[in-house]
C-alpha cells in the first residue's frame, strides 16, 4: 500500500496496524523522519503484525521512484490540490498501481474550500498551499482521462469545516484565539472519545459541508501501466 503524500502518516500507521506492507511517501524529509520513528516504535511495541513492513520514502509525486505495477492499493489524501501538474501525478500513481488495484483519492470539498478562500488570502497564498478548488465532476473527469474507473464517492469530516472557517476569519496562524482554541479542543475530544452525538452530527452534515471529498478508483484489469493522459499533461 502506497500512502502518497503521507504528511504526518496517520493513514500509513492505520494500514500498518492492519497488516499491510506500507510505503509512506512524501517530499518533506522532516515529516518522513517522524513517520519512520513512529513505524519503528510501532514495530517495537508489537502494534503491527510481525509479517507487515513499513518504509518511509522521500521523493516527488511527479516522478515516483517505483517500478510499474508496484502497489495493490494507493491512498492519495489531500495531495492533488497542492500540485500544479495534477494530471502528471495522477498518471504516475496510475502507473505504479497494478491492474485491478484500488485507489482512494481525497481533496477538499468545493463549498467548504471556497468559503475558506473567500475568508482568507493567507489560507491558500502560501508556498506549498492549495492552488485549485476541485468540483467532483472535474476531479472524476481527470481521473477517468488518466485511465481509472471511478467508483463511489462520499464526503467526510463535516465537523472540521467550521474550524477552518474560524481559522480563516480570525487569522490562519492565530493559534491563541479563544474561539479557535475552543473548537480545536472539541475536535480533539471528538476524535478521542467518538461520542454518539458528534458522530451522528458529522454523518448528517457530511453531504452538505464535509471538508473532504473521497473518490474510489480501480485500475482496469488487462490495461498496461501507461496512463491514457500523456505524462507531461498539466491540465
Amino acid at each position: 500500500m502506497l500512502d502518497l503524500g503521507c504528511g504526518g502518516g496517520r493513514h500509513a500507521f492505520e494500514v500498518y496496524r492492519r497488516g499491510a506492507d506500507v510505503v509512506a511517501f512524501d517530499q518533506d524529509p522532516g515529516e518522513l523522519a517522524e513517520v519512520d520513528r513512529m513505524f519503528r516504535a510501532m514495530a517495537a511495541a508489537g502494534e503491527a503484525p510481525a509479517r507487515a513492513t513499513a518504509t518511509a520514502v522521500e521523493g516527488d509525486a511527479l516522478a515516483l521512484p517505483f517500478p510499474d505495477g508496484s502497489f495493490d492499493r494507493i491512498i492519495a489524501a489531500e495531495v492533488l490540490e497542492h500540485i500544479p501538474g495534477d494530471m502528471t501525478a495522477m498518471a504516475e500513481f496510475f502507473r505504479v498501481l497494478r491492474p485491478g488495484g484500488l485507489a482512494a483519492v481525497t481533496v477538499p470539498s468545493w463549498l467548504p474550500e471556497r468559503l475558506c478562500w473567500a475568508l482568507s488570502e493567507e489560507y491558500h497564498r502560501v508556498e506549498g498551499g492549495h492552488i485549485r478548488i476541485y468540483t467532483r465532476a472535474e476531479l472524476e473527469a481527470k481521473l477517468k482521462r488518466t485511465g481509472f474507473l471511478v467508483g463511489g464517492h462520499h464526503h467526510a469530516h463535516a465537523l472540521h469545516a467550521p474550524y477552518w472557517w474560524i481559522k480563516c476569519a480570525v487569522g490562519v496562524n492565530r493559534e491563541d484565539h479563544p474561539l479557535a482554541q475552543a473548537y480545536h479542543k472539541m475536535l480533539v475530544w471528538d476524535i478521542m472519545k467518538a461520542p454518539a452525538a458528534t458522530r451522528t452530527a458529522d454523518r448528517l452534515l457530511n453531504p452538505v459541508i464535509g471538508k473532504s471529498l473521497v473518490v474510489y478508483l480501480v485500475k482496469p484489469r488487462g490495461t498496461g501501466t501507461t496512463a491514457l493522459e500523456p505524462a507531461h499533461a498539466t491540465a
